[in-house]
């Protein structure tokens, strides 16, 4: 089946539809850590495009005052809270809990009031408090940073929605280490779980929120 059959199968299940974008958004950059940004590390890639343009619409969120979340996936020397994951991908023992690996990239500049959610598994909700943080802080939709577009991005784009948190992902924002699982995960992703959109749409859109936040202050 060709690109274009498939949009047409979709597009005839009505797959893919918009959703409705809320007024208080987070960012959540997912596993930008040197362990996956720095092509040294055997789970590492070069994603020196992506983490550029994330730190593009974290500056702008920042400067709106709205929250910013990161992730990071971390193992005891041991590996043994890894679960069979490690089975699947040993090269996961190198994020060791206190190295280097588990370090938010410095490009992306986190502050020590942003937030970081420790995880073990692919999601960013599985195993963790992060709809509690989420709710706590009032957000109604998340915009999706981060990597791998195949692994975490997708599971977490699948349970912001399950969770109930329309989510946006910008597709400049997110990496994998190929490109054809990245672009079959982001028409899956928009086509299921969230909406794919641009990086200046996704900067528009925070822009927008920031400003009617200043306004109101």
């Amino acid at each position: 089946m060709s690109d274009d059959d498939a949009r047409a199968v979709y597009r005839d299940a009505r797959l893919g539809q918009s959703l409705i974008w809320g007024t208080r958004p987070a960012i959540l950059v997912v596993d930008f850590t040197c362990g996956f940004t720095d092509p040294a590390y055997e789970a590492g890639s070069e994603l020196t495009d992506e983490v550029e343009a994330t730190r593009r619409l974290l500056d702008v969120a920042r400067a709106g005052g709205l929250p910013v979340i990161f992730t990071a996936i971390g193992f005891e020397p041991s590996g043994r809270d890894g679960g069979i994951w490690l089975q699947k991908f040993p090269a996961l023992a190198e994020l060791r809990l206190g190295g280097r690996a588990l370090e938010i990239d410095p490009r992306l500049a986190r502050t020590e009031d942003e937030t970081v959610v420790m995880k073990k598994g692919a999601s960013a909700f599985f195993g963790t408090n992060l709809s509690a943080i989420l709710v706590a802080q009032g957000v109604d939709t998340v915009v999706l940073c981060g990597a791998t577009t195949s692994g975490c991005i997708r599971a977490s784009a699948v349970d912001l929605l399950q969770n109930g948190f329309p989510a946006l992902v910008p597709r400049e924002c997110v990496g994998d280490r190929a490109r054809a699982p990245h672009e079959a995960n982001l028409f899956d992703i928009q086509a299921k779980y969230a909406d794919v959109v641009s990086l200046e749409t996704a900067i528009a859109y925070v822009e927008r929120i920031a400003s009617g936040v200043r306004s109101s202050a």
